[in-house]
């Protein structure tokens, strides 16, 4: 487990994962009045959540599944990413993929967050590369089942 450092200028409780298992911390959204997503509508919702990440480790804002098959609310830029060196206002880009309005309140579950380690590469230049079975093979080339 790594320690992150996180400030939060809203009266909602820190992201926290709702079970043992949960690979995201639920984030809310913190709104001084709620906010009505027209359908296709998008909009960078904050969450008065501000954080320094280790170096080395990102977070990934995700959908949360809920929003996405009940509300058809999702996330514009998913997975998103705050970089280490990032020091803003956490804010969520949320769409509304429904046919109806959906109205988000301040408090709600939003999105969820992963943290997650990455690493740089270097790029080794070659004029060919080792053959596999796949090939170039994509986008379906491995068959339907």
């Amino acid at each position: 487990m790594i320690k992150v450092q996180i400030v939060n200028k809203s009266p909602h409780e820190l992201p926290e994962y709702q079970t043992t298992g949960s690979a995201g911390m639920d984030i809310r959204a913190w709104l001084p009045q709620q906010v009505t997503l027209q359908p296709m509508e998008r909009r960078l919702i904050p969450t008065g959540l501000y954080m320094a990440l280790p170096h080395g480790y990102e977070a990934q804002i995700r959908p949360r599944s809920g929003l996405a098959i009940k509300r058809g609310l999702s996330l514009v830029n998913t997975p998103g990413t705050i970089d280490s060196d990032y020091r803003g206002e956490i804010m969520v880009p949320m769409i509304n993929l429904s046919r109806e309005p959906q109205v988000i309140t301040d408090g709600e579950r939003i999105a969820q967050m992963v943290i997650a380690r990455y690493e740089h590469a270097s790029w080794d230049l070659v004029d060919g590369l080792e053959e596999t079975v796949r090939g170039a093979g994509g986008f379906g080339s491995s068959g339907t089942v």
